[in-house]
């Protein structure tokens, strides 16, 4: 039998964790100690308040039906959620949708809004599921390039007039992935007069919005004047909650929009489990008290982080929030090269910048996934790399 892939797999790349994973695997078992600073999945668990609803509700013989586009507590339970942490109301019935986790909600989003050829903004180093979402859709990538020299925020000035005015949909992350970048009020609004200008759908990626190490409130594109009659937020538990495996996540804002999502995800799922809505619930709920906790342990891995990589003499892209660390390592070295080279010298396992686009080139992705002290021993142990034939530095 001669099986092939459809014409449309070619769009999709073997990711690198899985070849992260394994040369760390091979080192393992040399005896090396790993420090495993790849996924940015969380290595805290889940509040006990969060993790004792989900156990008794998953018990309950009533709680394996289709739930179909969501219960309706759970739609409140993100209302609320909004109107305390960010001071935005919302519909629950018109406003609201669920989505199984920020990556099924990413990648199909486009497919709902994109004919084949549009352009659709996004950024360079971006979330790879924006790319898969945006090729899926046979749409095309316009990618606004994150600079250090505009703060690593897209530079809306310099998307030519021609491919605003054909583009369909802008997609932000702030603050983001792999770069943590955080906008302030202006530059949303700039957001949205440049949708009202062009005529371009918003969806910001808010599934940081928890992870800020100053300021008092998780930052909102929905807060902006005029920001939900041009766009969306889609935001996860994933991150800000510890539930990556429980796959849950929402997508809020401009009533039409998400009426158009409806429409798309009754034709692709049944709804997430309750008891999964129902811890859902439990977390949005107990936000404020679950939130803090998180925010001090990763800001001081931040801090930490930060600090040593930076007296190692790289390059280390500001930030003030976010789970990741973005960094200019100081050698004149391809950087999915470097990154196996680290494994192989130290046990320390980094994200090459490239896999999130070309502007990362020279850079690694570092996730504040390890507590304090495993961060230290892994700067400790980069202090220790000997890069004999491209000691010649990045920035000289």
């Amino acid at each position: 039998m001669n099986i092939e892939p459809s014409r449309k797999m070619s769009i999709f790349e073997p990711a690198i964790f899985g070849d992260l994973k394994a040369a760390a695997a091979a080192k393992k078992v040399e005896g090396f100690e790993l420090y495993d600073l790849s996924l940015g999945s969380p290595d805290l668990p889940p509040d006990e308040k969060i993790r004792k609803v989900l156990s008794e509700q998953s018990f309950s013989a009533n709680s394996y039906g289709y739930t179909l586009n969501g219960t309706k507590r759970f739609y409140e339970a993100v209302t609320d959620y909004y109107k305390r942490r960010t001071n935005v109301i919302l519909d629950p019935h018109t406003e609201v949708i669920q989505t199984m986790g920020s990556q099924e909600g990413l990648v199909h989003l486009p497919l709902a809004f994109c004919n084949e050829g549009d352009i659709v903004l996004t950024t360079n180093p971006g979330y790879v599921a924006y790319d898969a979402g945006i090729k899926l859709a046979g749409a095309v990538p316009y990618y606004m390039n994150l600079l250090e020299e505009n703060n690593y925020l897209p530079d809306l000035d310099a998307i030519p007039e021609e491919v605003a005015y054909k583009a369909k949909l802008m997609i932000l992350n702030l603050p983001g992935n792999p770069v943590p970048a955080m906008p302030d009020a202006a530059f949303f609004e700039k957001v949205v007069a440049f949708a009202n200008t062009y005529n371009v759908i918003i969806l910001h990626d808010a599934a940081y919005s928890e992870f800020y190490f100053t300021g008092d409130t998780p930052s909102s594109f929905l807060t902006t004047p005029g920001a939900k009659e041009v766009g969306m937020e889609i935001n996860s538990l994933s991150k800000s909650f510890s539930l990556a495996g429980t796959r849950i996540a929402y997508i809020v804002g401009n009533a039409e929009m998400i009426s158009i999502m409806k429409q798309l995800k009754s034709n692709l799922d049944f709804g997430i489990f309750e008891p999964i809505q129902e811890a859902g619930i439990a977390a949005l709920n107990n936000a404020e008290e679950i939130t803090d906790r998180l925010r001090k342990i990763f800001a001081e891995r931040h801090k930490v982080l930060m600090q040593g990589l930076t007296d190692l003499g790289w390059t280390v892209t500001p930030s003030s929030g976010g789970m990741f660390v973005w960094a200019k390592y100081p050698y004149d070295m391809d950087d999915k090269e470097f990154a196996f080279e680290v494994i192989n010298q130290t046990g320390v396992v980094m994200v090459p910048g490239t896999v999130f686009g070309s502007e990362g080139a020279g850079y690694v992705r570092v996730a504040l996934v390890q507590d304090v002290e495993t961060l230290k021993k892994a700067v400790e142990q980069l202090k220790s790399l000997k890069i004999e034939t491209c000691a010649t530095l990045v920035n000289n």
